[in-house]
Parts: structure tokens; sequence; C-alpha cells
């Protein structure tokens, strides 16, 4: 019930199908086809202009995230500065107490 069932490979028969035989084709040249139309070179890239009001918004945005990114870092050491702090009380409190005990 728990072995694995491996599925049976067929084994071959012996009769091998010969290769399919490729004739060779003769090509009848067409109609040549026209040259292609000259395409007006566009550059790959469109060009940026700032105006004044770009420029500011790029500037308040740019301040923004480098504010909201420094509120999250300094948030985060802090949080860790208080489970810190926290531990080093509990192992304090706890030193005391095992300390007291064995006075006792």
């Amino acid at each position: 019930m728990f072995r694995p069932k491996l599925p049976t490979m067929p084994q071959p028969t012996g009769l091998v199908t010969p290769p399919a035989v490729v004739e060779p084709t003769t090509i009848t040249p067409g109609t040549p086809a026209p040259p292609p139309a000259p395409v007006a070179l566009v550059p790959s890239r469109p060009t940026v202009q700032l105006t004044p009001g770009t420029a500011l918004a790029l500037v308040g945005g740019g301040t923004a995230v480098v504010l909201v990114v420094g509120t999250v870092l300094v948030s985060m050491l802090l949080a860790v500065a208080v489970t810190a702090a926290s531990l080093a009380v509990c192992a304090v409190v706890l030193r005391s107490l095992l300390a007291s005990q064995h006075r006792r």
C-alpha cells in the first residue's frame, strides 16, 4: 500500500522507421521588393525641460522622501534602544532576586 508504483518503460520492439528523405526544392525568383522608404530619424529620448515649477516640485518631493526615511530610521533606532534598556532592567532585577534568594 505504501510502496511507490514505478511506471514501466515499454521495451523497444526492434522495428525502426527509416528517416524521412528531404528533397531539395528550387527557388524561383519573383518580383523584387521595392526598397523601403527612408524614415526620418527620431531622437531616441525626448528632451526634458525643467521649468521652475517642476524643479521646485522635485526638490519638495526629495525633501519629503528624506524626511520620511529619516523618521522611520530614527523610530527604529529608538525602538531598539528602548528594548535594550528594558532588557537590561529585567536582567538587573532578576540578578538581584536570585542573589537575595541565595543569601537566605
